[in-house]
């Protein structure tokens, strides 16, 4: 067995590639480089690869044997038939036999060869037979093929390892990896994820986030793509879901499945709301996610570079869930709409910028959560008269946070 085959075997085996296909490739290039340098009108060029001696690859004109017709009228490509310039789709070279405008079948110069010639060649020729016809070599195609052999191999080892990098990738798509830092190109991050580099493009980094090189992040893959360049796969910090997946990650409870995240609504960066629910009375879901003395929680808040974040305990009954979703403001009263899905709730007056939050974000983060319309109003006003009240007992405790300023 020559070098060239030993290596190109070798390449196969590392990179996962079929043999037979990249010889075939290698044959498919080499015919059409003859063809393009020495060929004729009307051949079928195949060759048959030497392993040993690319040089010594023998080049042959195939033909079928078919039976005596009329020739088809052969188009060439970008030749001017009836005062128009034929497309690449009209170029002849179809393996079938073709059938002409007045239903007279036709055979194809290119492909077939009629019996009464095939017989000139080959006494005993059948129609059906295959006619390989050895075409000369000359000594520049040596040099030439030899080039070629090469160039394709290079090119389908890229292929193979876009494609690998891509299949890989595609299966961890709506996942979270973990990256290290590369460097920063104008807008944008790119994250080594080991086989390949990932972009985080502006809208998915986190206001604020410094990403120094060298530092090792966790990222949410959103989509994966093959381009001509190869695999682009584009990653996001700012996604609910890699809030979702990074509880998945951190909390054992949640990974196994005896906790649910309900719903979650997240400003990245800034602070998020998940709503946690268990069926089992012997698991305290907002505790288990806190973790003793916040170990958990403040795992889960430096993956996510200092965002602040309120876990919340998930009710059916809406009126108990919009009372959790506003901690840790407490509520006194609450009116609700079921029809219109809008919610008045009253506070006292030295909680009402708690309840609404800086900027607003607390009843706005509460309103995303639970999917209500949240107007909050202060107790004792014309607007909080004739509210359902929520006595002393029934109030929630407030959700464990990450920081206890919410002003």
């Amino acid at each position: 067995m020559s070098d060239l085959s030993n290596a190109i075997k070798q390449v196969c085996e590392e990179k996962n590639l079929s043999y037979e296909a990249v010889i075939e490739t290698i044959e498919s290039a080499l015919a059409a480089a003859y063809r393009k340098d020495f060929g004729v009108k009307n051949q079928n060029i195949k060759i048959e690869f030497d392993e040993s001696d690319v040089a010594k690859s023998k080049v042959f004109d195939v033909k079928t044997v078919v039976e005596d017709l009329p020739e088809e009228e052969e188009v060439i490509e970008g030749e001017e038939v009836d005062g128009e310039i034929a497309p690449v789709e009209a170029v002849s070279g179809e393996d079938e036999l073709a059938e002409g405008e007045d239903g007279v079948k036709k055979f194809n110069p290119k492909t077939e060869m009629q019996i009464k010639d095939a017989k000139l060649l080959k006494k005993g020729a059948k129609i059906g037979d295959e006619l390989k016809i050895k075409l000369d070599v000359p000594a520049t195609y040596g040099r030439m093929a030899a080039q070629t052999a090469k160039q394709v191999i290079i090119q389908r080892l890229r292929e193979a390892e876009r494609e690998m990098v891509f299949n890989d990738f595609k299966d961890k798509e709506h996942e979270v990896v973990s990256g290290v830092i590369q460097r920063r190109e104008r807008r944008f991050v790119l994250v080594d994820l080991g086989k390949s580099i990932g972009i985080l493009q502006s809208e998915e980094q986190i206001p604020g986030e410094k990403y120094i090189p060298g530092e090792r992040i966790k990222v949410y893959v959103k989509e994966v793509s093959l381009k001509a360049k190869g695999p682009e796969i584009v990653l996001s910090r700012t996604s609910e879901e890699i809030l979702r997946k990074v509880f998945y990650l951190e909390i054992p409870e949640v990974s196994n499945g005896l906790i649910e995240i309900k719903k979650l609504a997240r400003e990245a960066g800034s602070r998020s709301k998940v709503a946690v629910w268990t069926d089992s009375e012997n698991i305290d879901p907002i505790g288990s996610c806190v973790g003793q003395r916040g170990a958990r929680i403040q795992t889960i808040i430096k993956e996510l570079g200092g965002e602040k974040v309120d876990i919340i305990e998930y009710d059916e009954d809406p009126k108990k869930f919009i009372i959790n979703a506003l901690s840790p403001a407490k509520i006194l009263g609450i009116d609700i709409d079921e029809e219109t899905e809008k919610a008045t709730v009253a506070v006292a007056a030295d909680q009402l910028s708690l309840a609404i939050g800086k900027g607003g974000q607390n009843a706005r983060l509460a309103a995303r959560l639970t999917g209500w319309k949240i107007d909050i109003v202060e107790s004792g006003t014309k607007k909080s008269e004739g509210m359902e009240i929520v006595a002393e007992e029934e109030v929630v405790e407030e959700a464990e946070s990450v920081d206890e300023e919410n002003k």
